[in-house]
């Protein structure tokens, strides 16, 4: 029965490991500027991880092969240093690995976290909230207009709670359930939740941001194909969870601000 089990042990951890290796699932094709850093990071995690796991289960079944049964009279044998070693080493090992990832991580990490956007980054704000995404624009002067809590009103169709009355930078502002992007133009995007934690997942994009209640959080990141994408949300955040998405096309530059001046009519 043990050697049974080692045996299983190894057929089940080559036949997790072959799908991966023969790419069976691949990624969504890669429609940003920083994709190809994301997937060389993943990459590397997979083949490290992978090789890890691999060598731990084929070590596990060879232990469970000779020493499952011993013999009646064996003498029973212990790992030098006891159990201690055993904790440091497997420390050193994980650490070293996790380690070694952070290294090959830095470059993609540093490019979208440390690097600020460029000056002229199309800034788009997004909101997050039960059960849907709102996205906002600044209108031709650029700016956006303040957000006032008390008057944010699903009702009334005001998601962000702009007082266009009052507020000159609020008058022009663009607000939509849809995003839209230019190709080829870096975007800075702005987020918020409006209510608890939620996440902004574009696998073409190679972007996934959680929002988090209290904090405004940003991001940035350029499109080099046209297309229309979902935009899902990743975090349980409720029964409604499972709808919460919405779509992002990114269009030609004439295209997109057709569109920006059609959504600018619809205010």
């Amino acid at each position: 029965m043990a050697k049974l089990l080692a045996v299983t042990i190894i057929v089940i951890a080559i036949a997790s490991a072959v799908p991966i290796v023969l790419h069976i699932w691949p990624l969504p094709a890669d429609i940003s500027a920083h994709g190809h850093l994301i997937d060389e990071q993943y990459a590397d995690t997979m083949w490290e991880a992978g090789i890890s796991f691999l060598a731990s289960q084929i070590l596990l079944a060879i232990f469970i092969w000779k020493y499952a049964t011993p013999a009646p009279n064996a003498t029973i044998k212990r790992f030098p240093g006891g159990a201690a070693a055993l904790v440091i080493a497997a420390f050193v090992l994980v650490g070293t690995e996790v380690l070694a990832l952070g290294v090959f991580g830095a470059k993609a990490w540093g490019q979208a976290y440390f690097s600020p956007p460029s000056a002229d980054a199309l800034p788009v704000q997004v909101q997050a909230g039960q059960f849907a995404f709102y996205f906002r624009y600044p209108g031709p002067d650029g700016k956006f207009g303040p957000i006032h809590a008390n008057l944010i009103s699903e009702a009334n169709a005001n998601f962000y709670g702009l007082d266009t009355t009052n507020d000159q930078d609020s008058k022009d502002d663009i607000v939509t359930a849809e995003m839209a992007i230019p190709v080829n133009r870096e975007i800075h995007l702005l987020m918020h939740s409006k209510d608890l934690g939620h996440s902004f997942y574009v696998p073409e994009l190679r972007v996934h941001q959680d929002f988090v209640p209290g904090l405004d959080l940003s991001i940035h990141f350029t499109a080099t194909k046209t297309g229309k994408y979902e935009i899902v949300c990743t975090q349980l955040c409720g029964l409604g969870h499972y709808n919460m998405k919405a779509y992002l096309e990114v269009k030609s530059p004439e295209d997109y601000d057709a569109w920006l001046k059609q959504q600018a009519a619809l205010q």
